[in-house]
């Protein structure tokens, strides 16, 4: 019969819109805006900074401005300055650091050659403008976001890595402890007399 499958395709769909009025499972549709979406931990779109602290994102960032993910960035799209004190002498801290947006192709390499951690894909989405230009180049300010969103939105990844630099500030911290103690030690310790003059 001609339009059979036609039919029948109409038939499930029309079943299917019935039976969401009973079973909310089986509507699929979501009422978005309204209803945003849950996205999986896996989800990534473009680059936000991490840093330790809510109340002085700035000051606790996890960036030390090494300029890795702005050299291997394969478009190119990272921008880093160090900020420097009025000597000149290098803060280990980012000044500047800017991420094009309308270049970015959210590959996730910057994350991956971070090796302070400071560098995460985020999830949102919701970035239409009408500037082209400027609205879409991200500075410093905008990319800083807490650990604790971190945490929300790749509580897997998270959990590894804050659990790793816990780790190595323990470490960090009993060798501070055993070089504090050596020297102690060596203060503590009466000088040697000097050698004896051999006789005539």
């Amino acid at each position: 019969m001609l339009g059979k499958g036609l039919l029948q395709g109409l038939a499930v769909t029309a079943k299917n819109l019935v039976g969401s009025f009973h079973d909310p499972a089986r509507y699929t549709t979501q009422e978005y805006p309204e209803v945003k979406p849950t996205l999986p931990e896996a989800y990534r779109n473009f680059p936000f900074l991490v840093s330790e602290s809510a109340e002085d994102p700035m000051g606790t960032l996890r960036c030390v401005a090494c300029q890795i993910c702005e050299k291997e960035c394969p478009p190119q799209c990272i921008f880093i300055v160090m900020e420097r004190d009025e000597k000149g002498k290098a803060m280990k801290r980012p000044k500047v650091f800017d991420i094009d947006t309308s270049v970015c192709m959210s590959c996730q390499i910057c994350v991956e050659v971070c090796p302070f951690d400071a560098i995460k894909m985020d999830q949102v989405f919701e970035i239409a403008t009408t500037d082209r230009f400027n609205a879409l180049l991200l500075n410093r300010e905008q990319l800083a976001k807490p650990n604790t969103y971190f945490q929300q939105i790749h509580p897997t990844e998270a959990a590894e890595v804050d659990a790793r630099l816990a780790a190595e500030r323990a470490a960090a911290e009993e060798k501070a402890k055993a070089a504090a103690a050596v020297k102690a030690a060596a203060i503590k310790a009466p000088p040697a007399p000097p050698p004896a003059k051999p006789s005539a």
